[in-house]
């Protein structure tokens, strides 16, 4: 029988955690719960006799992983993996899934709000009206006949790519390679072509190599200075400091960013704390009652697909 170490809270109540571990210990296996935490010593200490880890986004190092002998499962209750050591699971053969899939609304929803409050200068016209003011100056713009540029054109971008459409928008996406199967709404068109003539620019790509301080001052120089930028994404694909400066002089008009270069809480130092027109939220977007009961379905039944013999949702 397995031993299954949950590393954090997956966001759902005791009682159907209780739930959905009923099954399997009925079978023999035992679930051992910890509070989330980042310490190295710590993390071994728990995690150390475990057959199968479960974890949301806390960080799990190589060197955790290396610290295991038994350890023969990983089981991500997100939808990045590159806060885990991959390096490390792979040396060691250790079998690794995620829960793709679960945030698709919750967090094209966030895109969708995010750009609404930045398009009718939500934050200012509330704090305008607190204080005994009028809408004099603080007038938005409409997203019907907008265009919107999709960077990563996977299931999230997907659904972020529909909101939009039903919104009256012109959609422009780039992914990594062009995706034949795209919505026939759905433009694919160079990163170039997508910064210039997109009013909102949302940010759906993976944290890789590649992807890393993509979004850069060059970059945002060709953006329109009406335009917006919304990262959903991860936090380093974007060069903070780039950003806020872009926005203080003013070269785009606003920002919704989701993510940084840390998991929040955040310091002072974070620049885009600071910068004009942006509206910050502290890694919100997957969120919601929904998406954290159906990540919970995801992952259960990834566990009980691996301890079966057939692993799905693998990540690579």
């Amino acid at each position: 029988m397995s031993k299954v170490v949950l590393l954090e809270s997956l966001g759902i109540s005791e009682e159907e955690l209780s739930a959905r571990k009923a099954p399997f210990e009925a079978q023999g296996h035992t679930f051992v719960s910890y509070p989330r935490t980042t310490d190295i010593p710590t993390l071994i200490k728990e995690s150390k006799d475990a057959d199968a880890l479960i974890l949301a986004n806390m960080p799990l190092p190589g060197e955790v992983i290396e610290a295991c002998e038994k350890l023969k499962f990983i089981d991500i209750a997100f939808t990045g993996v590159d806060h885990v050591g991959l390096d490390a699971a792979r040396a060691k053969g250790v079998t690794v899934s995620n829960a793709s899939g679960y945030s698709n609304q919750a967090v094209a929803e966030l895109v969708l709000g995010m750009t609404l409050s930045l398009a009718r200068r939500l934050g200012a016209v509330e704090m305008r009206c607190r204080t005994g003011g009028t809408k004099d100056g603080l007038v938005g713009w409409e997203l019907k006949n907008k265009t919107i540029g999709i960077i990563g054109l996977g299931n999230i971008g997907r659904r972020t790519a529909e909101l939009f459409r039903a919104f009256g928008c012109t959609v422009l996406a780039q992914s990594r390679t062009h995706h034949a199967d795209a919505p026939e709404f759905v433009h694919q068109v160079s990163q170039e072509e997508l910064l210039k003539k997109s009013d909102v620019v949302v940010l759906h790509c993976p944290l890789n190599d590649s992807t890393r301080g993509m979004i850069n001052a060059e970059k945002l120089a060709m953006m329109k200075p009406t335009a917006l930028l919304i990262n959903v994404a991860r936090g380093p694909v974007v060069v903070s400091a780039d950003l806020a400066d872009a926005l203080n002089r003013g070269i785009i008009a606003g920002a919704g960013i989701d993510v940084f270069d840390k998991e929040p809480p955040l310091d002072e130092s974070e620049p885009l704390l600071h910068a004009q027109n942006c509206l910050v939220t502290p890694h919100v977007a997957f969120a919601t009652n929904e998406s954290m009961s159906l990540r919970a379905e995801i992952v259960f039944d990834n566990l009980d697909a691996w301890l079966g013999g057939t692993p799905k949702n693998l990540v690579k």
